[in-house]
């Protein structure tokens, strides 16, 4: 029961949070009848959430409400792993890329992202940077065929790169033609605007470069691969093509 009622406590404290940011004003009689909670409940919660270091203003006087300070929550960002690492190797390709726009306090950030991982989680980014590669621009035919591609497949193959899992797709050629591949994901190319997949294409035996927006449907196969050394893919590859994020 302690356990049950802590965690709806803290439901409730991530709610109050929610809605004196966004409400102009509210009372605690208010708060503590939407909550079903008690006056008394709601003050001890609202002193809580200030000895966490959040900044409520009351108004005094009849009609008095509570709000949290509008300035409040700059820079508190609850972000899971995954999104830290998507975030962290956003900002590695806008360096890497030499974008000058927007940059100027993403070093602060990327520090403050690689100070909150563990060792063992930083080594783990460190191996995903050093598979995202950085080549030339791709040429303005190439971008004029540039082609929007679903989100459920974007999603399949991050996770099944970050995963190191195998995939099975069906990918359109650039002459029209649909095929079944299985692939396993080693690298990933961006010649800017577009992405590739540096794989190994285990139906032909051989090293293969994908362009990702012509990844008609994909499915992760749940086996699991080791990397290759980028190495492995020169034969696919441009000099240009092998510098890593990292």
């Amino acid at each position: 029961m302690a356990r049950a009622n802590a965690y709806d406590r803290l439901k409730r404290l991530e709610s109050l949070a929610v809605q004196l940011k966004q409400d102009t004003h509210c009372t605690a009689k208010d708060l503590a009848a939407l909550h079903g909670v008690s006056l008394r409940t709601i003050t001890r919660d609202l002193a809580l959430m200030r000895e966490q270091g959040m900044q409520i203003d009351a108004d005094r006087g009849r009609g008095g409400g509570v709000r949290l300070d509008r300035n409040w929550g700059v820079g508190r960002l609850n972000l899971s792993y995954a999104e830290a690492v998507d975030l962290l190797i956003s900002i590695a390709v806008a360096e890497r890329m030499n974008s000058p726009m927007f940059l100027a306090n993403l070093g602060a950030v990327q520090r403050q992202l690689v100070a909150s991982f563990s060792p063992e989680k930083r080594a783990r980014v460190n191996r995903l940077k050093s598979r995202i590669l950085i080549g030339v621009t791709a040429s303005p035919f190439v971008q004029a065929s540039a082609e929007t591609l679903p989100k459920r497949v974007v999603q399949t193959l991050h996770q099944a790169f970050v995963e190191r899992e195998r995939l099975d797709i069906r990918y359109r050629r650039e002459d029209g033609a649909v095929s079944t591949r299985v692939i396993e994901p080693h690298y990933l190319l961006l010649k800017y605007p577009i992405w590739y997949i540096v794989a190994m294409d285990r139906l032909r035996a051989g090293p293969r470069t994908f362009r990702c927006d012509r990844v008609l449907r994909a499915t992760r196969e749940g086996t699991q691969f080791q990397v290759l050394p980028k190495d492995h893919f020169a034969p696919s590859l441009t000099e240009d093509d092998l510098s890593p994020v990292a």
